[in-house]
């Protein structure tokens, strides 16, 4: 079962969110709360995803709580926003997804359980919308910081993880367990001081690791 926390202001949204989520059988909302009630939800839950307010993302104590928590979750921004320094604030902060408040309800199941096994999700708006400046980030030179040193091991799990690969796909092509692909996993973001797994392997791309 995949427990997930919806973090919004608004009552109504809060309430459809929830009904919608709550028709699947693999889907628990254990939390629909304000924002002012996000960080102790969360780590009282442990929700493996949080469907986060736009208007959340600039809070600094909301970020700085989420990244104290022991098993951040991953964390789906949803906003009424295609602005792309609003999706660039998103991701740099270390969302996991950005969709639009208008995006079909059918969709965010899918887009929860994708987040629930370690994949980024961005909408087609949003890319859209940050292509240029996205173009403008790839002419940027790599990165010259002396990247950290891995082990084998970790740069074959690194590979694996940046092409979007989830622990369990991950474990069955290097024929190890899903624990100790969790521990390697958990390693590397420590190494990289990444906040996820797509900012672990934009580092890697950028350090040159890969």
């Amino acid at each position: 079962m995949i427990r997930v926390v919806i973090v919004d202001n608004e009552p109504l949204l809060r309430a459809g969110l929830t009904h919608v989520l709550q028709a699947e059988d693999d889907l628990v909302v254990t939390g629909a709360v304000p924002v002012t009630q996000a960080v102790a939800t969360v780590r009282a839950q442990e929700p493996r995803v949080v469907l986060l307010d736009a208007c959340t993302v600039d809070a600094g104590p909301l970020a700085d709580g989420f990244a104290a928590v022991a098993a951040p979750p991953a964390v789906c921004v949803v906003s009424r926003s295609m602005d792309q320094a609003h999706i660039a604030t998103a991701l740099a902060a270390g969302a996991s997804a950005y969709l639009p408040k208008s995006v079909p309800p059918t969709t965010l199941a899918p887009v929860v359980r994708l987040l629930a096994d370690g994949f980024t999700v961005v909408s087609g708006d949003a890319v859209h919308a940050v292509r240029g400046r996205f173009a403008d980030d790839r002419r940027l030179p790599l990165d010259r910081t002396p990247p950290p040193a891995l082990t084998p091991r970790e740069r074959e799990v690194l590979s694996l993880l940046a092409r979007g690969l989830t622990n369990q796909e991950i474990a069955v092509c290097l024929h190890l367990a899903h624990g100790t692909v969790k521990d390697h996993v958990a390693a590397l973001l420590a190494r990289l001081g990444a906040t996820n797994r797509a900012h672990a392997a934009h580092i890697a791309h950028r350090t040159g690791l890969l």
